[in-house]
């Protein structure tokens, strides 16, 4: 398996412990504050991560780490249906809040997990997305084989990264690629990278 550096929570310093309360599974009054910078700061990627996927308006489609909610904002109006995990309960409640008229209606649902165990059947979804989540996983490596088993054949996967994620390049496209995805290609702006792959056939 591809060795790629990701964080690891056991040897945080104070300021890293800090930066996970607001961002990796955000809690409190830090938690809340770290899902308005967010929602603010991650909407023009999860515009473009969503046009990288050319969903269509028959797709389900997954998000997993989905923070306050921006692309699944973007995204119900586009699909059928948008399903969304997140770790953080302050996340989802933001991320309900902001979807309030879409989950009314049944076409969103959120729910409190990880990417190494999702609630859904095999085969669920058309596309799937993770936007600065992949580096905050338990297991990379298993999260990626459980969005494997949740994407229909051929299905399209994004994960993408923006600069302040502090993730790097190398290894991502060969981890992705050794979990079962096919096709992994690597688009890039100058502050941001994603890793495109499919669902083998």
């Amino acid at each position: 398996m591809p060795r790629v550096a990701f964080w690891q929570p056991g040897t945080m310093s104070i300021g890293r412990t800090i930066l996970m309360r607001m961002f990796g599974c955000p809690r409190g009054l830090l938690g809340w504050l770290g899902g308005v910078i967010l929602a603010r700061t991650n909407r023009v990627h999860a515009a473009w991560v969503i046009g990288l996927l050319d969903v269509r308006e028959q797709d389900n489609v997954l998000e997993i780490g989905c923070g306050p909610g921006v692309a699944i904002q973007l995204l119900a109006g586009k699909v059928r249906h948008v399903a969304a995990v997140d770790p953080s309960a302050e996340m989802l409640r933001q991320a309900a809040k902001r979807n309030a008229a879409a989950i009314s209606e049944g076409r969103v649902e959120l729910r409190r997990d990880t990417a190494d165990h999702l609630p859904f059947a095999d085969a669920s979804f058309d596309k799937l997305m993770a936007l600065n989540s992949m580096h905050l996983w338990p297991d990379a490596f298993a999260g990626l084989r459980e969005m494997l088993r949740v994407i229909k054949p051929g299905g399209r996967a994004a994960f993408a990264f923006t600069a302040y994620s502090g993730q790097r390049r190398g290894g991502v496209p060969e981890l992705i690629g050794s979990a079962g995805f096919a096709d992994c290609r690597m688009v890039e702006t100058d502050r941001a990278f994603c890793v495109l792959a499919s669902a083998p056939i």
